[in-house]
């Protein structure tokens, strides 16, 4: 179903100033990785984690003014299970779990201790290079599919768009100082998926389009292709952003760096799967006989 009627933008015309501005984007997202470097939550650093029952429902507001009262003003504060039970968690190597537990006990005298433990910094160490290890595994996993199912240049340009993507997510990391965790790397793997969904997509309607116009050149079926999908990449983008708008604005603290990287990834990723999955490609050489696989003759 066509919600914008087909239209004819001529988006390979564009194709050089977007080429530069993702450059850009992308060496100015890796010299504030470079500078600022991330700001990594506990699941990668190392920490200590309390969960603390209150007699009665308790606020996050005034549980983080109590414990700013003893200088203790980076922790990570949510609640856990229910309104009476808090879970604090802080990334310092420098206190034991005594000292920890003495200020916890200072700043929160009415609080029951339920659980309090280090997260040592070598958890953080492994968590890092598995993620590492995953990601690039998904991005051979994925070039291969790419490269058998339709061909060696889209597998490349399709590659270079997941790491574009990731990278401009990263930096947007580095410039806010939003605090980097688990739950930002599953926001970054499912940006990664979601700019996959698109460019093969993008793809597939480049394959049909080559059988369906034999006499074309490749910008011109590029740029058909595009227009082809426009209307259901700006419907499903569009749907995907009132859920992650909401997220940002009732999500909380919690979810703010999932919901922020979802937001850049979204955005990131439909431009992506167009001027650097769809561009490169034609860069690299794509032609009708790259893509239409012409059909054994028979001798009779």
């Amino acid at each position: 179903m066509e919600f914008f009627g087909q239209t004819h933008i001529d988006f390979m015309k564009q194709s050089k100033w977007a080429t530069l501005f993702s450059a850009i984007l992308g060496i100015t997202a890796i010299i504030f990785l470079a500078i600022n470097g991330l700001n990594l939550g506990l699941d990668f650093t190392g920490g200590i984690q309390a969960t603390l029952r209150f007699p009665k429902a308790i606020q996050l507001d005034q549980v983080r003014t109590q414990l700013s009262r003893q200088h203790i003003d980076k922790a990570s504060i949510q609640l856990y299970g229910d309104s009476q039970t808090v879970l604090i968690r802080l990334s310092t190597q420098k206190q034991s779990i005594e000292a920890v537990k003495q200020l916890l006990h200072k700043a929160l005298p009415k609080a029951e201790r339920q659980q309090i433990e280090f997260i040592g910094p070598q958890v953080g160490k492994k968590m890092i290079l598995h993620s590492i290890l995953a990601v690039l595994i998904s991005l051979i996993a994925t070039m291969l599919y790419i490269a058998l199912r339709f061909d060696y240049r889209f597998a490349f340009s399709a590659t270079i768009a997941l790491i574009h993507d990731p990278v401009v997510i990263l930096g947007l990391f580095a410039v806010t100082q939003l605090e980097f965790n688990l739950i930002g790397l599953a926001a970054l793997l499912t940006v990664l998926g979601y700019s996959l969904n698109d460019t093969i997509v993008v793809y597939d309607r480049i394959r049909e389009n080559f059988r369906k116009m034999p006499n074309s050149i490749p910008k011109t079926v590029l740029n058909h292709a595009i227009n082809d999908t426009l209307s259901r990449t700006i419907m499903t983008s569009a749907l995907t952003l009132l859920v992650v708008i909401a997220l940002i604005i009732w999500g909380g603290p919690v979810l703010e760096g999932f919901s922020w990287a979802l937001l850049a990834g979204i955005l990131i990723g439909t431009y992506s799967s167009i001027y650097i999955a769809g561009a490169l490609a034609l860069k690299l050489g794509l032609d009708r006989h790259s893509c239409v696989k012409q059909p054994i003759k028979h001798r009779t």
